[in-house]
């Protein structure tokens, strides 16, 4: 057996390039506008144009999902990292829970971010939910552009976002 051929290397370098501007262009073609408004723990209301011109990590959960409880840490850390930059962290919990309930539960947590009540529904404003915990990156546009279902940690955010500012051409508007 013999050693891959330089040019072997290169076409599969240009292989890999090729799916990644796929993958890129894909999801600024899908790239859509979405807006709600709900009510976090203390009352307050939150529409997602109000964080126009920021990064929005929109957080579907609930407290009966493990995968969605080991995740609040990553999100922890993740919002702590990106602090006094132009990213914000939305959690919505996405179940039939009584508010009282969701505040009980969050108080082993010391959250960063708030937390945003929402009744379950297949299709909402930011797209469908199949399963928990999924998680929407917003552009400061206000535009979709990802969608994870899953757990993730705090650096898969952080290199999904850094991918969309260079694919969008969209840096820190401060």
């Amino acid at each position: 057996m013999t050693a891959p051929s330089n040019s072997q290397g290169i076409m599969k370098l240009i292989k890999c390039l090729s799916l990644l501007l796929c993958l890129s262009i894909i999801s600024f073609v899908y790239a859509y506008s979405a807006e709600f408004n709900l009510s976090d723990l203390q009352g307050k209301d939150h529409k997602l144009s109000d964080y126009k011109g920021k990064w929005v990590v929109v957080n579907y959960w609930a407290t009966w999902c493990a995968p969605c409880v080991a995740e609040i840490p990553e999100l922890i850390a993740f919002r702590e990292d990106q602090r006094g930059k132009d990213v914000v962290v939305l959690g919505i919990n996405y179940e039939d829970a009584s508010e009282q309930a969701v505040k009980k539960f969050l108080e082993d947590f010391d959250l960063n971010y708030p937390i945003l009540l929402a009744e379950p529904e297949p299709d909402n404003a930011l797209g469908e939910i199949t399963g928990l915990p999924t998680t929407f990156i917003v552009s400061p546009d206000g535009e979709v552009v990802h969608k994870k279902s899953g757990l993730l940690d705090a650096a898969y955010l952080e290199n999904t976002i850094a991918h969309y500012k260079l694919v969008l051409g969209k840096t820190s508007l401060q």
